[in-house]
């Protein structure tokens, strides 16, 4: 009975710290300065967040969409420090390149130089989206539209899965041999062999897809939600659906403990901290 007891407790331990995750504010940048930002992501190296400006249509190819650099407080850095770009969207770095994903191209940018060294068609893409680089250099990219991973490899850029099993492919996530693909449920990819298994059931449409330190899946839908599977559950941490106010392209930064939330046509990056 003792042990039955003893069970009992730690199961409703368990479930109360489960349930007592909080969300809170630690910064947000101006909402007068940043334009239609979808994407954000750390850079250890230097640490500064990349944030890409949309500036208009998700859409449309009209040469207004940019990066800016933000400090890691949300002070401004740099606003227009790569233009040119046309509705940019998800992000990744790999040897100083930044890889971003531009409506049916990847555009990679020289960090060092502070400009765009080449851009990648992707052929029959619709709509590029999210962006990860796996440990051994290649380049993986979303197209929501088609349900298509794309990857850039040795130089060339081409479909590298197809599967019925996606619908609207979006956030990835690379992790040792293994890419992480958020759609209406959470997907693993063997790399190697492409094996696709079901991780997370019902995740309402997946936009940014990343793990904090513990290794729970952290990840965003676009209307306002922010939520946190632990213990295969799935924990809503945030929603600001009501407000109108978006969550797309997040990112998790390890050493400030913080999620980066951009929120699109609110024109602002907030930073918060799970606790």
């Amino acid at each position: 009975m003792k042990t039955f007891l003893m069970c009992l407790m730690m199961l409703f331990f368990s479930e109360g710290i489960i349930h007592a995750q909080k969300f809170h504010k630690v910064w947000e940048s101006s909402s007068e300065i940043l334009k239609t930002p979808e994407s954000v992501l750390y850079d250890e190296d230097r640490d500064v967040i990349f944030v890409s400006n949309i500036n208009g249509e998700p859409m449309e190819k009209d040469g207004n969409g940019f990066i800016s650099i933000l400090n890691h407080d949300g002070s401004v850095k740099t606003l227009n420090w790569v233009e040119g770009l046309n509705a940019p969207k998800g992000m990744a770095i790999y040897r100083g390149i930044l890889y971003v994903a531009d409506i049916d191209k990847l555009v990679a940018i020289d960090i060092g130089k502070e400009k765009v060294v080449k851009r990648y068609p992707a052929p029959g893409a619709v709509f590029l989206n999210d962006v990860a680089a796996s440990k051994d250099g290649m380049i993986f990219v979303s197209d929501t539209r088609t349900a298509k991973i794309y990857a850039l490899k040795n130089g060339k850029f081409n479909v590298w899965l197809e599967s019925k099993t996606f619908e609207n492919p979006n956030g990835l996530l690379t992790d040792d041999n293994q890419l992480y693909v958020g759609d209406n449920n959470i997907y693993k990819v063997d790399i190697p062999t492409k094996k696709i298994v079901t991780v997370i059931k019902d995740a309402g449409g997946v936009d940014g897809l990343e793990k904090n330190d513990e290794g729970d899946f952290v990840y965003s839908n676009w209307p306002g939600k922010i939520w946190i599977n632990k213990k295969g559950k799935n924990i809503k941490l945030h929603d600001s659906t009501e407000q109108k106010v978006n969550t797309a392209d997040i990112d998790y930064v390890s050493k400030y403990n913080l999620v980066l939330v951009p929120t699109f046509y609110d024109n602002r990056v907030i930073a918060y901290r799970i606790e």
